[in-house]
């Protein structure tokens, strides 16, 4: 007899089966294998939409155009992180997911993938083809999980109308942190009243007593770091830290983290938390016409490659220009930045692995690969790119992007299963620390404490199965 204490869980276990058997029957139907003239057909989730989604289509027409055993179905999925995951798990997963290269850890851990390395050495594809960070963001534990499709890394962008407006010479960005807080006073403007009269100034030219009680209203910021508040977890890298030893230790709060955190308070301590907030109540989406680096709130924001595509389509009379964010010390830390991308992945228990990999060979081959970047106006992950590839790219600073994703200093999300919990833990600190409720040593030590708990657990049941997986991959 079953207990009425089990009954509960018995019932949501029945559940969670139903969903998703739901699941990968409604969204996922078993594919026939072929098509009328004998092709295999290889099911391609992808989360693209919009010209990005073109971008891939177009080459994956060309695939399918180019030879006569393989057709590729490219379907679009939203939320396809937790979808690829459901569908793996009830056994009916696509052939080829596209997923960004963050959660590629997460997924191996798991055993949800297929590891490549045999089909990588006989295609005799190595990390030598590619710009190494790339490679290395499909690697864990020894194993290759995924290829790379395009590649994206940060930058400064500038507004140099602004910079002129403000004294500065349009053509020089800063390269210090230092730099940068003193160039972002001079671009800062402000309503103050004087005389009974509401007068707009720059921020150097406040009183010493209107800079102490924040007596004014912001009307233009030169730079803010919770703006657009993405990679708020990963300041410490421009303050030459890191946020764990790469192995099983975080170092949440760690001496560089702790003073990227205080620059970061530094903001809303200068200008005044209610000002920000009362000034960034304006603030549209960044891929927005309300970004307020586009509608020229802003005169410097920290962003991808991508960045280009909002310039040109909401505001393309903007004079701009990229370069590396700076870092605390320019001469020891020169060209830092985080680099990230999206990547091609086999799931385990796909139906057709061999021709799954043969079309992300395909994509990875240089022709192909560049032109799904500059549909995507992005640069090739590839350790070469054509002439005629930069020539024909609309960014006119693709260079500084590609100058950057090569750089000795050029740094990724820790590849570790956990990084979207440490993340969350990061961004709470941040909202706290910027909205004076604690300080940074404080926020920090509590990430360190909460994280690294979660971590060890983690750790502790991959030790369990770390042997058993370590064969699995290795057949």
């Amino acid at each position: 007899m079953i207990s009425k204490t089990r009954l509960p869980i018995l019932f949501c276990a029945l559940l969670a089966a139903v969903a998703v058997a739901t699941f990968s029957a409604g969204c996922s139907k078993q594919p026939n294998d072929r098509t009328p003239d004998g092709r295999i057909i290889v099911q391609y989730w992808e989360k693209w939409t919009g010209f990005e989604s073109d971008a891939m289509q177009a080459i994956v027409d060309d695939f399918n155009a180019s030879q006569d055993k393989i057709w590729v179905e490219k379907l679009t999925v939203s939320a396809i992180d937790r979808k690829m995951m459901l569908a793996t798990a009830g056994g009916n997963p696509p052939d080829i997911a596209g997923l960004w290269a963050f959660s590629v850890n997460n997924y191996a851990e798991k055993s949800a993938l297929t590891p490549l390395d045999k089909m990588l050495e006989k295609a005799g594809i190595t990390r030598d083809h590619y710009i190494p960070v790339y490679w290395d963001l499909c690697e864990m534990h020894g194993h290759m999980w995924a290829l790379p499709s395009t590649p994206a890394s940060l930058a400064l962008h500038w507004n140099k109308k602004m910079f002129r407006d403000a004294g500065l010479d349009p053509e020089r960005p800063p390269r210090t942190i230092a730099e940068l807080d003193a160039m972002a006073e001079k671009l800062t403007v402000v309503s103050v009243t004087r005389n009974g009269k509401k007068i707009r100034v720059h921020y150097p030219d406040l009183t010493p007593e209107e800079k102490e009680k924040k007596d004014f209203d912001l009307l233009q910021l030169g730079y803010v770091p919770s703006e657009p508040g993405w990679w708020n977890a990963l300041w410490g890298y421009w303050f030459g830290g890191s946020i764990w030893d790469g192995d099983r230790t975080l170092t949440a709060n760690s001496p560089e983290n702790v003073a990227a955190m205080t620059w970061f308070q530094s903001y809303p301590l200068k200008y005044g938390l209610n000002n920000i907030q009362t000034f960034g109540s304006s603030f549209g989406n960044p891929s927005s016409p309300q970004s307020p680096f586009l509608a020229g709130q802003i005169a410097m924001v920290l962003q991808g490659v991508w960045m280009y595509n909002f310039i040109d389509k909401y505001s393309p009379e903007m004079e701009w220009g990229a370069a590396a964010f700076p870092s605390v010390d320019a001469e020891k830390l020169p060209n830092v930045t985080v680099a990230e991308g999206d990547v091609l992945v086999i799931p385990r228990g796909a139906r057709h692995p061999e021709e799954a990999f043969e079309f992300i060979k395909y994509v990875n081959t240089q022709g192909p690969m560049e032109k799904l970047c500059l549909g995507q106006r992005k640069f090739s992950p590839l350790a070469t790119m054509s002439d005629d590839f930069i020539r024909k790219h609309p960014n006119p600073y693709i260079k500084t992007f590609i100058e950057l994703a090569k750089s000795p200093n050029a740094r990724t999300v820790p590849r570790m299963s956990v990084w979207l919990i440490y993340s969350d833990e990061m961004g709470v600190a941040f909202g706290q620390v910027g909205t004076l409720l604690t300080t940074p040593q404080a926020a920090l030590d509590d990430v360190q404490r909460r994280t690294q708990w979660k971590f060890d657990r983690v750790m502790r049941r991959w030790d369990l199965v770390k042997e058993d997986r370590m064969k699995e991959w290795s057949q």
